[in-house]
Order: C-alpha cells, then structure tokens, then sequence
C-alpha cells in the first residue's frame, strides 16, 4: 500500500473502506507532515486535538456499518469559509482570533452535517489555509498573516487567492482543500502548484458561511490531485440551500457517476469520441508564453487522440474582462466590507476620539493594502456621477461576454485553453506592479463573469520545470462533461501524478 500521503482521497476512501488503516491513522500521519511542512506557510491554524476526535468518529461510523468514499478522509478549509471550531480570519487582521457561531454549509456537508439538516460526509478538518485578505489576489502574498510559498519552487508563488489551498495539496499534507473562485481563485491556483481544481457553475455550492469578496462572482470549489478526486468532493459540497439566495434549486448531483459514464459512440480507445472542444484565438495571443503555449498544445493534441474534435471559435469580448471585472468585483467589495467597521466584531481600534475616528482607524488598522485598493475603487465607481459611467456599463459588457460565450457553445461542447499567460512567477517579482497581478487573470476572468463552470488540470512543465494547467470551460451545469472530459485526459497521462521534488 502506498504511503499515506500519497494517497488521494478516492484512493484513501477505499483504504479506508477495505479496513487497510483507519481514519485516525491517517489523520496523525497528515497532522505530522503539517507540522514539518509550517515553512510553506499553507495553514494558519490546526487542532490536533479536534481533528483526531473527528477521525475516532468517522471510525465508529464505518464501524456502524456506514459507508461513504469520503467518510474519514481529511482535508483542510480555506480561510474564507467560517467554522465554529476553528478561528477565521479571511487572511486579515480585521478578523483576527473571530470565532463563528457556526458551520458554512460547505464545511457541515463535508463534515459532520447538521441537526436538522442531515449528516455531512464525515471528512476530517485538519485547520483552516492561509488565503490572500479577503480573497482578493492572485499570488497569496496579500495575507496579513504570512505568504504562501509554491512547494515545486519554494521562491515562487503558490497563486491565488486559494494558495494555502493549492500549496498543502501540491505538498502533500493532505489530499484535498476547499477553495473559492472569484475571478480564477480555484484554477489560477491549481494551475500553478500542478493540481486538479474546479470552479462549478454559480450557484452549484452554497455561499452561506463563505465570507463575502464579490457576491455575484464567489464560488466554492474543491482542488485536488485528480478529476476522480474533484467530483467526489463536489458532489457532496454542492446542492441548494434555502439560506443562500443565489443558491441553485437544482436536484441531487452525482457528479462522480456522470464522470464515469460513457458517451455515445465512445469506444476504449476513444472515450472522447464526439466531443467538441473550441479552441478561442483570443486564448493563443501572441503575448502567451512560449513554454505555457507547447504545454496546452500537447495536452489538445492529446485530447485529439482520445477522439475530441478541435474547433477555432472567437470570444471577441475576452480582453474587455479585465477591466469589467476590476469595476463590478471591487464596486461588490466596497458594499461587503463595509460591515467590518470595529462596532459588533472584528478590528478595533485601542484609542478613538469618536465613532466617526473609530471607523477611520479600525478600518485603516485592520485592512491591507491590497483590500483597501479594491475598497477604494469600488466606492469610487459606485458613486454619484460615476455609476452610470462605469459600473453600469461594466454590467453590460458582462451580458455581451456571457452571450459570446453561448455563440460559441452552438459550435463546440466544451472550450479549452491556458489557465494563465505565464508559469508561477517569482515571490515579490509584482508586488510593487497591482496591475501585473490583475492582467495574471486574463484568461480566468471571462468564465467567471459568466457564471460558467470551469476547471485547471495539470498538463505539462514549463520555464523552471514550473507546472503548467490547462484549462477547460464547461455550459452552465455542464460540471459532469467536464469532469469526464479531464478524468480521460488524466488516464492516458500522468501529470496529475507528479509531485514536487521532496514531498
């Protein structure tokens, strides 16, 4: 059997249904390699203690006769979802030592569940992952508490916002995170550390608990090693919730069974029989690094062998989607960060001359920069006089970017392209440039404010022996073809398999 880092969580859910180790077992093994691991900076807070309880009870469940592939398999949480026995910060000082009254809905179902609610899938919670402050960034060197270091490079970045996410899993300290994705928050990510991440359709994962960035574009989502690994995840994550208003009333997902059936016509040789994959040109710009450009063309190249079909579309609007998102998700920022103002919780500050000073400093104290950069912009096009000209016409170029998306889906069945112009760059090397940061989520950014499902898997190497993802975008609730299509893909590869040097 293999080491028990080394597992997946599909792999380790038959171990531990086949009675090969238990979950407690697992559970100190993972706890340890965290332990050894702090210098990556992934986790920003464990609990021995609450975590080997979890695992004794996913043990007298299986013992009970229960079964479950999650079922004592353990994960850790990004920040940004609350958890009532774990501290949450959103990776920010405003929130320092904030302990929630309760569970998010993604962490009770992948969990213990609920009273009233039913059971969850009885995954072990190893701590809450260092994120960028408030989800907002793209390389996780915005947390207030520490950055994040890339495991394949320890001098680069992990990506981001979901970094901690990504870097634990790449290292192998456990075999899945959450993760949320923003404006490619999940993929961007899993691309740089060489992992499997999937961002469903808006509405798929409730966003009760999930600390608000951008209401209309956060979405759940899980990163893992394998597109096996993501469906299991997801579908016991997923599914409506009454308490979110954007939740979608859909029935029951099994993710996992759509992955595994068949299309028609497919044959051994050719799972992918049939199936179109739209190649936009506005994702193969000249500016595209040369060593992302060989990887992704392999990796279609591949998929043509497997029995796809590559289609040239267009997305004309792809361009435009910088700048619609950086008005529409900060304008969202500026409303939902307004509530942290030191009056019920969160940042304080010690000495204040009135409420109006109070505000001035908690807010200044307990923010970052990058969090008060997007504040300010977003107050600034939501305001008198620049509303019509900015966030309203931004709303509009979204319609047209989601309607360029649909043109194309009349043509092909899934579209295909980089998850990002470049490799994980070096730790610092943007810091100083919050433009280069944005300009990483180019090709990420369309799909999210479309609402659409997208997915990063792993597809090759590039500059620095850097791992490179490739991405695929799915119509709405069209996450099943999707994991199909990459589950194939990763059985006649093995770039899902490769782990960094050292871990």
């Amino acid at each position: 059997m293999k080491a028990l880092h080394e597992m997946g969580v599909a792999e380790m859910g038959r171990a531990l249904e086949r009675k090969q180790l238990s979950s407690a077992e697992a559970t100190k093994h993972l706890l340890a390699r965290v332990a050894a691991h702090e210098h990556l900076g992934a986790l920003l807070c464990t609990d021995a203690t609450l975590a080997l309880r979890q695992a004794s009870a996913a043990d007298a469940r299986r013992a009970a006769g229960e079964r479950g592939a999650l079922l004592g398999v353990p994960l850790a949480h990004k920040d940004i979802f609350v958890t009532r026995d774990l501290p949450t910060t959103a990776g920010s000082k405003m929130l320092a030592n904030y302990r929630s009254p309760f569970d998010a809905t993604v962490v009770a179902r992948l969990g213990a569940g609920e009273p009233g609610r039913g059971a969850g899938a009885g995954m072990v919670t190893l701590g809450k992952l260092n994120c960028d402050e408030f989800a907002m960034g793209s390389s996780n060197e915005n947390s207030a508490w520490r950055v994040v270091k890339n495991p394949w490079d320890a001098s680069r970045v992990p990506g981001g916002s979901s970094g901690g996410s990504a870097a634990a899993v790449a290292a192998r300290l456990m075999p899945a995170a959450t993760g949320t994705d923003t404006g490619g928050s999940i993929r961007q990510p899993a691309s740089f550390c060489g992992l499997t991440g999937i961002k469903p359709t808006y509405g798929v994962c409730s966003r009760y608990g999930m600390i608000a960035f951008a209401s209309s574009l956060d979405q759940a989502g899980p990163l893992a090693r394998s597109a096996e690994d993501c469906a299991l995840l997801l579908g016991a994550m997923s599914g409506f919730d009454e308490r979110d208003s954007t939740s979608a009333q859909r029935p029951p997902q099994d993710f996992h069974a759509q992955m595994l059936a068949p299309r028609d016509g497919a044959t051994a040789a050719h799972p992918l029989k049939g199936l179109r994959i739209g190649l936009p040109k506005e994702f193969f710009p000249t500016a595209l690094a040369p060593d992302v450009d060989r990887a992704v063309r392999a990796a279609l190249a591949e998929f043509e062998l497997l029995g796809a079909t590559l289609v040239d579309v267009s997305l004309p609007r792809t361009e435009l989607s910088i700048p619609v998102y950086y008005i529409i998700a900060p304008a969202e920022a500026s409303s939902n960060l307004s509530r942290f103002d030191g009056v019920r919780y969160g940042h304080r500050a010690a000495t204040y001359t009135d409420l109006e000073d109070m505000y001035k400093k908690s807010r200044s104290e307990g923010f970052g920069a990058e969090a008060k950069r997007r504040i300010m912009i977003g107050t600034y096009v939501l305001s008198h006089g620049y509303y019509d000209a900015y966030y309203l016409q931004a709303q509009k170029l979204r319609r047209m970017i989601a309607d360029d998306f649909q043109a194309c889906f009349a043509r092909c069945d899934l579209i295909a392209g980089p998850v990002a112009p470049t490799v994980a760059w070096k730790l610092g090397a943007k810091s100083d440039d919050p433009v280069a940061n944005y300009l990483a989520d180019i090709f990420t950014l369309p799909a999210s404010l479309a609402g659409l499902p997208g997915m990063s898997l792993p597809a090759g190497f590039g500059e620095g022996a850097m791992p490179v993802g490739l991405q695929l975008i799915g119509n709405y609730f069209q996450e099943g073809p999707l994991l199909h299509a990459a589950h194939a893909f990763q059985q006649a590869t093995d770039w899902h398999a490769r782990v960094p040097q050292g871990y």
